[in-house]
């Protein structure tokens, strides 16, 4: 998309975004932003949600401190004047329920007089969608990028990088299919909340979850009970489970596990993980080298 031509952007709440012209300085979740960074559009700054503090928490961030983008801290406590100073076109985040992002309050955006995109993490799509629509997204915003560089060949990289990025994604994915065909090892994801409590995710509630299960991987569901996307349990569920393998919540607020069954491996495991193929692709890898250790 050319300057000359206004930007639009539907997200996935359904509001149809627009702009003069394309938009050139990111505001983003740190989720996001660091999805984006992989895909070729760097933030000028990124921003936490209610889980996060005053610093980034290197488990969201990916790429973006080695890249220099500052981080604001949490969003629902920005500081509106800074935000300002940073002059952003557009301000992306996530949704979980396709009607409100997750991590800014959306008057903020309103305030400010700047499109707010929120792109739906959540399982009503499949961990492939979700890396489509963040896909389109990048290649919306790629071409307000470049300050100085030809934005036709920026463009024409921007898909060399996304062909090159996907087909590691699809080689990660073959190599855990094959793994967790030939080892068969339960696998059980967990946060860790304290000495007696922990979060068990239910499988089919976790988008990369749930296509870690196409994959062959073996997936424990934690049993009935109440949550949608956990089971709060003790540390005695998890060894009445039997997992070979545990994932483990390695966020900043999570704790590690207290408790685990003798013998069983660990590996970390981030529920929100940059939604890009670069960054899930080593997911993959990572959890097959563990599954095949």
């Amino acid at each position: 998309m050319s300057e000359a031509r206004a930007w639009g952007f539907t997200d996935d709440r359904g509001a149809e975004l627009g702009a003069a012209r394309v938009p050139e300085r990111v505001v983003a979740y740190i989720r996001a932003g660091a999805a984006l960074l992989d895909l070729g559009v760097t933030p000028v700054a990124v921003y936490g949600s209610g889980h996060d503090g005053p610093v980034s928490d290197p488990a969201k961030a990916g790429g973006l401190d080695a890249a220099g983008v500052p981080y604001l801290g949490p969003g629902r406590v920005l500081d509106e004047t800074l935000l300002r100073e940073l002059r952003p076109d557009v301000i992306v985040d996530v949704t979980y329920d396709g009607k409100s992002p997750y991590a800014l309050d959306e008057a903020v955006a309103e305030r400010l007089g700047v499109p707010l995109v929120a792109l739906s993490v959540g399982n009503e799509l499949t961990l492939p969608a979700i890396l489509d629509r963040f896909g389109e997204l990048s290649a919306s915003l790629r071409a307000g990028t470049a300050m100085t560089a030809d934005r036709a060949d920026l463009t024409d990289l921007g898909d060399r990088v996304d062909r090159t990025d996907l087909a590691d994604l699809g080689e990660a994915e073959a190599v855990l299919r094959g793994v967790a065909g030939r080892t068969g090892l339960a696998v059980l994801a967990l946060s860790g909340a304290g000495p007696d409590q922990v979060h068990l995710a239910r499988p089919q509630a976790w988008p990369e979850l749930a296509r870690l299960a196409e994959l062959g991987v073996r997936l424990l569901d934690p049993g009935p009970g109440p949550g949608a996307n956990w089971l709060t349990a003790d540390w005695g569920r998890v060894a009445e489970l039997r997992p070979d393998l545990i994932l483990f919540d390695n966020r900043f607020h999570a704790v590690p596990p207290y408790e685990t069954p003798p013998g069983t491996r660990l590996t970390p495991w981030n529920p929100e993980a940059p939604p890009s193929p670069a960054a899930y692709a080593r997911f993959f890898r990572d959890l097959a080298e563990s599954l095949a250790a």
